[in-house]
């Protein structure tokens, strides 16, 4: 792939930035008490020397209302020195960085205020993310906000931050000054456009000044709220028109509220599908203008640059994945960047939960100051049974400290479990990401052999020095009666690989998260795709009205049935809305705490009768597949890894497999 644009300098205020690629800020939740810790400036301090052109930290509190403890500190002057260290190692891996104050308004939960005198907002309106109401500002609360981010800014500088960055996105409090539907002030702060604005004008203002001429200060911005009634994309291009003359130096984009129901950053968002945003505010401002939100790919960013949409990509999800992008993309190696799979399992979800940012492509991200790759000191025959997401990261490790490595997979394609999901709508990235290891391994020395089962006699035969077991688990039978003249029943194993074409009415027995994935499957696949859509609305086949409804429409009716409780088993918190969303949109019938107890010839069977339907869908479950490793017991040294030693999901496997290949 020819790259001309992504590895060409720019200049941001006083800073010559060597590429354009900007790491934005994300709340790690590595800092120890506020401050650096060791987890936190080796995860950075990789990133720089991967070829990064700017990285800003954060979220980082500035006052005692604004954020939570475990972000970033620089609410007095006692911070400034042990953040020296952390950015003077940054300067020499030759990377700037810069650091976002944040303040959360009415995201606060009241309980989670440092202060204790709960959340503070421009008014008191109840807000869906925390399912509370936050009191409104006085003028005083407004002034000392303002006093507090512009000292918190003249900390940074003096903590050797090369450029600060004002919070103003997602929702947060200059999001909430800047909206109608959460400012209903009726002071000079409230009601027009122009006094909606003073607020967020001051903080630049008092910023600006805090910092002096010479500093540079970026605007992290939502260029559209995404939000019914909170303000389109007009209104936000207006904002960032003013803060461009006010003294930002650069506008780093992003997209809406956290309450928005708009996927922004999951598989349910096209790569790339908001840098229209960005296009129309670049046109406006004579600053740079940033761009995120699923810009990793490095075609569509290298494309977004190509067309003058933005100045620079800012990525966050595929700097964790990938830290050597900029490395790759300066040496013409794009193929090489490791994908981020748009799953927001590790990063997304934890962090709204106080736990710390993990990555599912990357078993290395915030393990990098306790795990190594180091050169093995006794070079090994190694064989790796299994190519799931545990067998391949464990074997590329294990290769790439000089391991003499040998993957067995008894299937005809690497990739296990993951191979079965990566067909299913919004996470076709997983396909990314298996094609990048099939790449990987080979490249690392992996012997990759497929269509080769184990058995005990087969390992011990070949000379190996050390076995690893991969092997995953079994799919259980199928858990309900069916009678000889059923409809027809598949498993979902039959699902992924045979494909079949299924009729008008389908049950689902099983309610976990693939169970809820193939139902969305099976009622997208008969609705109106996006090639159809575009075909009516580009030739006015249909009027625009008539378009929208069929959107919410199918020519298939689905049922889930799952006999717990709760619907969804493996999805992190936060991370299944969509998938419902789409089931709810298209009148997917959910039945949780029903057990089907037998398959028919007009249906499935429950407690509450028959629920006709022409073909039938079973998501079954594993259980523990011991063969191998009970006859190698005694026999040969293994190692378990991945599902082969505990239930779990992908990530657990990849973290598992690559702390094992960094230590055999």
């Amino acid at each position: 792939m020819d790259l001309q644009y992504l590895d060409q300098p720019l200049r941001v205020g006083r800073l010559t930035l060597k590429n354009r690629i900007l790491m934005t800020a994300m709340h790690t939740l590595y800092a120890e008490n506020g401050l650096p810790s060791a987890r936190f400036n080796e995860f950075y301090w990789r990133r720089a020397e991967g070829g990064t052109g700017l990285v800003v930290v954060g979220a980082c509190r500035f006052d005692g209302k604004g954020a939570v403890k475990s972000t970033m500190d620089l609410t007095d002057d006692a911070c400034i020195k042990p953040w020296q260290s952390f950015t003077r190692g940054m300067r020499e891996r030759g990377c700037p960085v810069a650091v976002q104050l944040y303040h959360a308004g009415r995201y606060m939960r009241q309980a989670a205020v440092p202060d204790g005198n709960g959340a503070i907002a421009p008014s008191a309106v109840f807000t869906p993310f925390t399912k509370e109401t936050a009191r409104a500002m006085t003028a005083e609360d407004i002034d000392a906000v303002v006093r507090a981010w512009a000292e918190g800014a003249r900390r940074a500088r003096e903590a050797g931050f090369d450029a600060v960055e004002i919070s103003g996105s997602a929702g947060y409090l200059i999001s909430q000054f800047l909206s109608p539907l959460t400012n209903r002030r009726e002071d000079e702060y409230g009601g027009s456009f122009e006094n909606r604005c003073r607020f967020p004008l001051a903080v630049i203002a008092a910023v600006r000044q805090a910092v002096g001429d010479d500093y540079t200060v970026l605007l992290r911005y939502g260029a559209h709220t995404l939000v019914p009634g909170a303000g389109g994309s007009a209104e936000c291009r207006d904002f960032a028109v003013l803060a461009a003359k006010a003294g930002v130096d650069l506008l780093d984009l992003t997209g809406g509220w956290h309450e928005s129901r708009v996927p922004q950053l999951t598989g349910e968002m096209p790569k790339a599908a908001l840098s229209y945003l960005a296009a129309d505010i670049k046109a406006a401002v004579d600053v740079p203008v940033a761009m995120a939100n699923r810009m990793g790919d490095p075609r569509e960013a290298e494309k977004a640059l190509a067309l003058g949409r933005c100045d620079m990509v800012a990525l966050g999800r595929p700097l964790i994945a990938e830290p050597d992008y900029g490395k790759f993309i300066l040496a013409g190696t794009p193929e090489r960047i490791r994908p981020c799979v748009s799953c927001n399992q590790g990063c997304l979800a934890g962090t709204f939960f106080e736990k710390p940012i993990r990555c599912l492509a990357n078993g290395f991200a915030g393990r990098e100051h306790a795990l190594r790759s180091e050169p093995a000191p006794v070079k090994k025959r190694i064989l790796v049974v299994g190519g799931g997401p545990a067998g391949m990261e464990c074997a590329l490790q294990a290769a790439r400290r000089g391991h003499d490595v040998e993957l067995w997979e008894a299937s005809d394609r690497l990739g296990g479990q993951m191979t079965l999901f990566s067909t299913l709508p919004a996470r076709e990235a997983f396909a990314e990401l298996l094609h990048w290891y099939e790449e990987a391994l080979p490249e690392a020395g992996v012997r990759v052999c497929l269509d080769r089962p184990a058995d005990a006699d087969s390992v011990q035969a070949g000379a190996f020095d050390a076995c690893v077991l991969a092997c995953g688990r079994k799919y259980k039978p199928v858990p309900v009666s069916v009678e000889p003249d059923a409809v027809p029943v598949y498993t979902m194993v039959d699902y992924f690989a045979k494909q079949p074409i299924l009729p008008k009415r389908v049950a689902v027995i099983g309610g976990s998260f693939v169970g809820l994935e193939i139902a969305r499957a099976l009622l997208l696949d008969a609705s109106a795709s996006p090639a159809d859509v575009f075909y009516r609305m580009r030739y006015g086949v249909e009027p625009d009205e008539t378009i929208h409804a069929q959107l919410a429409r199918s020519d298939r009716t689905v049922a889930v049935f799952e006999r717990l409780p709760k619907l969804g088993a493996g999805y992190e918190p936060g991370i299944a809305w969509p998938t419902l969303g789409d089931l709810s949109r298209f009148g997917a019938e959910l039945h949780k705490g029903t057990a089907v107890t037998a398959v028919t010839s007009e249906g499935v069977r429950t407690a509450d009768g028959v629920w006709p339907c022409e073909a039938v869908i079973v998501c079954p479950g594993t259980e523990p597949d011991e063969a191998l490793q009970t006859a190698l017991a005694d026999v040969f040294p293994c190692h378990a890894v991945g599902n082969a030693a505990r239930l779990g999901r992908a990530i657990d496997a990849i973290e598992a497999g690559c702390a094992l290949g960094c230590e055999i």
